[in-house]
């Protein structure tokens, strides 16, 4: 069958709106000359071109019902000839009541977030499921991009939100979220009312982290934090900045190791990367201060910059300081190549794993069914970077 006759549905209103949707505004005034726009070409235009019905037409972009194919390469041949993509995604959208977009919201300025590898194979994650099931992906401006902070939510066109470690903050944003009726996974972040929780045991990973340096012998440790806020300080933690703190996996990080090491010296960096920790380092093994024999850091890229900080300042690594890290990616040698070390001790978490139950549990939520939260277990991984203090 070429040519299914044509009726009230669908494919009709289809064209119709993308008719519409390219119609002036009724009483708009120019200001002054205004640029004539070439008409977006229509499912009509292309159908008539073809000598079909435009149900035909679309069916045959659409891919599926009896279409022969002769009929389809004279539909797709028509649209090669007007500049015709596809079926207009507005007109779509309206038919369908939904966007097929899930909406990311991370805790840190878009400018900031893909810096950090983790971010990126988080959404490697996302990503995978999301566009297995036909969906696509918008990152939304963070709210620390935005002194109202929901504005970017408020009509962004999407289906779900998965919120990547984000805290108290956000509050505002998710009420817009709740307002609009959209689904919200929140990846590592403090709990949210409503939002489907995804979580890495933060806390007890530190904890196993600070055992191991004890049962090493390590007694005077310090921690490389991660931001507490987004304020981008740097500094000493003192007990009023770590209870005005709301970065929640920072925090967790924290205490874990606290739970081992009740009085362990803090310093805050300003962010997650390698210059961060160099920064971190060359404060902390400076000649005149007391030197740690072992430090915790909370992300891989900043314990790579308190090694380099200590080889800088004439110490060997495990030998003189042990260094742990937090995430599991993968170290390019280069940076250690003035010494023996190849594996960072850290701990390895599963982010793509975390990114691909969001994005289950989001499509879930659209489909009307039961999502499940999940929570995640980091591996202590012992490589070169960790050994007993020198006597």
């Amino acid at each position: 069958m070429d040519e299914p006759a044509t009726g009230p549905g669908a494919s009709r209103t289809e064209h119709h709106r993308e008719d519409a949707a390219d119609a002036p505004r009724a009483g708009a005034v120019p200001a002054g000359p205004v640029p004539v726009r070439p008409r977006r070409p229509t499912l009509t235009a292309v159908a008539r071109a073809a000598g079909v019905a435009p149900s035909t037409a679309s069916l045959a972009f659409s891919g599926s019902g009896p279409v022969s194919e002769d009929a389809k390469a004279r539909v797709l041949a028509a649209a090669a000839e007007l500049g015709y993509g596809g079926p207009d995604p507005r007109a779509r959208s309206l038919r369908r009541g939904r966007s097929g977009v899930i909406g990311v919201v991370m805790d840190e300025r878009l400018s900031d977030a893909f810096r950090d590898p983790v971010n990126v194979l988080t959404l490697d994650g996302i990503a995978e499921v999301a566009g297995a099931a036909g969906a696509s992906l918008l990152l939304v401006r963070s709210p620390l991009d935005d002194e109202q902070g929901a504005v970017p939510l408020v009509d962004a066109p999407m289906d779900a939100v998965v919120l990547v470690g984000c805290n108290v903050r956000i509050d505002p944003a998710v009420a817009v979220l709740r307002r609009r009726q959209i689904p919200v996974v929140a990846i590592e972040a403090d709990d949210i009312e409503g939002a489907v929780p995804i979580q890495l045991d933060n806390r007890e990973a530190s904890r196993r982290a600070a055992a191991f340096l004890r049962d090493l012998g390590h007694e005077a440790v310090t921690i490389v934090s991660l931001p507490l806020d987004g304020a981008h300080r740097r500094g000493p933690i003192d007990a009023e900045r770590e209870a005005a703190g709301i970065a929640f996996t920072s925090l967790e990080r924290l205490r874990g190791v606290r739970g081992v090491y009740p009085d362990s010296v803090a310093i805050e960096a300003a962010g997650s990367s390698v210059e961060e920790g160099r920064i971190a380092g060359t404060a902390l093994f400076a000649p005149d201060g007391p030197r740690p024999t072992a430090v915790i850091a909370q992300s891989d890229v900043l314990a790579v910059g308190v090694i380099s900080a200590a080889l800088d300042a004439g110490l060997r690594v495990p030998e003189d300081v042990s260094v742990v890290g937090f995430d599991g990616i993968t170290v390019d040698d280069s940076l250690f190549h003035r010494t023996r070390i190849r594996q960072l001790t850290t701990l390895v978490q599963p982010f793509v794993q975390k990114g691909q139950a969001a994005a289950r549990a989001a499509l879930a939520m659209l489909e009307g069914a039961e999502p499940q939260p999940a929570a995640f277990r980091s591996e202590l991984r012992i490589g070169d970077t960790t050994g007993p203090p020198r006597a």
